[in-house]
């Protein structure tokens, strides 16, 4: 299963669905994108200014997500030649039906690489062009 950062995040700090997306996750074989380390840990430093983690969480929150990844828990494939060509392929297929954004396309390439299927995320955009390049998604509450 795929994993975009946006459910990375909901996996290592408590969100209203991060329950559901624990259980969906539990003991499946997990991916994403090594553009995650840097999205997550921005992520983690919004929730942190925001007040809705402290920084000891949100240093909690970064060092078990880096052992999950040492211990290849979650799959990270490298950004590549390769995946920033099939981005851009992406990013050409959906235009101009689905206004999709440049780090959303890499995500993408990235699972389509892997082929590490179902994709789960949220994102509107990103779900709507993973229907048009007819990739395989997990059923989201609310999507």
């Amino acid at each position: 299963m795929y994993l975009d950062t946006a459910i990375l995040v909901k996996l290592f700090v408590p969100e209203p669905d991060s329950d559901y997306f624990g259980k969906l996750t539990d003991g499946q074989a997990l991916s994403s994108s090594a553009l995650a380390y840097t999205e997550l840990f921005s992520g983690l430093l919004q929730k942190e200014r925001a007040g809705g983690i402290n920084a000891d969480q949100r240093r909690l929150a970064w060092r078990t997500f880096q052992w999950n990844v040492d211990e290849e828990t979650i799959l990270m494939l490298p950004l590549s030649q390769a995946v920033l060509k099939k981005a851009n392929h992406i990013l050409e297929s959906c235009h101009p039906q689905v206004p999709l954004r440049s780090l959303d396309a890499l995500h993408l390439a990235s699972c389509d690489q892997l082929q590490d299927w179902p994709l789960c995320t949220s994102d509107r955009r990103m779900r709507a062009a993973a229907v048009f390049l007819r990739y395989p998604l997990v059923e989201v509450p609310g999507t």
